[in-house]
């Protein structure tokens, strides 16, 4: 039974992340990409909060148990967990060849509004940010807190940088989007 506890997460993220990669060869051209300075500092962040939720750490304030992982928690975190990870599957699908792991515009760009894209605009944040809350109750732990808010940092400034660049690609045709669809929350934000 320790196994199967030990081994429920890795293969849910270490699963996500081969399929991600997997699919990021069958994209469009890009025409435009954030600068490299804005992808490594993004990218160095997130390794970090991972790192966080991966490994204990020898401060012991970060080990701080905020509450038990009990049988049931521990359940319902990867139910959320693999509930986010589908979700960001399906906006990654419903995108098809017009997504990519940076800001970019690609040739031909299209503004996607369905499935996932009409319920948040930014499908593949909710997922992560779900996800991530789901791996971060099964922690119970301080340094999963941290490791959380890292993500929302990195991906909020993604978020806010990839609307800006939707907006001068799509003008009024993304206005009238944004003003119907939430951003990450639907409904609420």
């Amino acid at each position: 039974m320790r196994l199967l506890y030990e081994s429920v997460f890795p293969v849910l993220w270490i699963g996500f992340l081969l399929y991600w990669n997997v699919m990021a060869a069958q994209t469009k051209s890009t025409e435009r990409m954030e600068p490299t300075a804005s992808r490594v500092l993004r990218a160095l962040v997130f390794l970090a909060a991972i790192y966080l939720l991966c490994a204990p750490w020898q401060f012991a304030w970060l080990n701080t148990h905020l509450w038990q992982t009990t049988a049931l928690i521990f359940w319902v975190g990867a139910g959320i967990t693999l509930a986010g990870l589908l979700f960001c599957v399906w906006a990654r699908v419903h995108l098809g060849q017009n997504w990519s792991r940076s800001v970019t515009i690609k040739q031909d760009h299209e503004l996607i509004v369905t499935g996932p894209y009409s319920l948040v605009r930014h499908p593949i944040y909710t997922g992560l940010f779900v996800a991530f809350i789901g791996t971060a109750l099964v922690i119970g732990q301080v340094r999963a807190v941290v490791a959380y808010a890292m993500i929302v940092l990195s991906l909020w400034y993604k978020l806010r940088l990839e609307e800006k660049w939707m907006r001068a690609q799509f003008g009024a045709k993304y206005e009238e989007y944004s003003s119907h669809v939430s951003a990450v929350v639907p409904f609420v934000f």
